[in-house]
């Protein structure tokens, strides 16, 4: 059975952050960044596109994203199947691989526990990460604890988020060395605020990768000398702050 008219939904939000960070690195030189997505829905199927500001080793324009899938309700648990397309136009140092664009297919589920809690994991693959030749898998768990309405003022929401997220790869292309990226653990937690159409997060982020390590899976274009060497995935000792520790700020509007 087709769904009911009432059943399609757009959404879409905008905002600025203290910083973009994607799995527990920047990807924009630990500057601000600025973004919008918007989606459609139509039932449990839905397609959406976002755009965001980045400052990475290729120098794009910014970042690109299309997205589908399918969001069905399984035994009280809140799947999302879907793959998503990166594009990140007007590259200037397009490198030996000629860009970075690549695709990942990823699946999550998400469930409510009483009135308060959520927990949620999920797990994403990419054939070709970064169009580095390496295939990607990454799994990731977290927990939510939404505030009960009755303890809050009216149209304010409060939750309190924490995740931690496992990311391994495959061989590099031969002409980029032909080793894998370096596998890493990374966390997060904060606090989100919602007021009618406004949403404020305060979020630190870390990851277990070494500042020589964070150099090897970024290509920081200004990572400086100093660490230790490794004669095949970095014979200068290059090292990077582009994976340490750090809180960030979002805000945004959602309608």
């Amino acid at each position: 059975m087709w769904p009911t008219p009432d059943a399609y939904e757009v959404s879409a939000r905008a905002g600025v952050a203290s910083d973009y960070i994607y799995r527990g690195t920047t990807l924009n030189d630990r500057k601000p960044a600025a973004g919008a997505a918007f989606e459609a829905r139509f039932g449990s199927v839905y397609a959406g596109a976002t755009v965001a500001t980045v400052t990475l080793p290729t120098q794009p324009v910014g970042e690109f994203t299309v997205a589908s899938g399918i969001r069905p309700k399984i035994a009280n648990i809140d799947f999302d199947l879907g793959v998503t397309y990166f594009a990140y136009p007007g590259e200037k140092l397009p490198g030996l691989t000629n860009g970075i664009n690549y695709w990942e297919a990823a699946i999550r589920g998400d469930k409510n526990i009483g009135e308060s809690f959520r927990v949620a994991a999920g797990y994403a693959y990419s054939p070709n990460v970064s169009n580095t030749g390496a295939w990607s898998q990454y799994v990731a768990a977290g927990l939510g604890y939404d505030v009960p309405n009755r303890l809050l003022p009216k149209n304010l929401s409060v939750s309190f988020t924490t995740a931690t997220g496992y990311f391994w790869f495959g061989n590099q292309a031969p002409q980029l060395g032909g080793f894998p990226l370096p596998a890493y653990l990374n966390w997060h937690a904060g606090v989100t605020f919602t007021y009618k159409a406004f949403n404020l997060d305060l979020r630190y982020y870390d990851t277990n990768l070494s500042k020589e390590n964070c150099f090897v899976l970024t290509g920081d274009p200004n990572a400086r000398p100093g660490g230790s060497v490794n004669p095949n995935t970095n014979p200068a000792g290059l090292v990077s702050n582009w994976c340490s520790a750090t809180v960030v700020a979002k805000a945004w509007f959602a309608f």
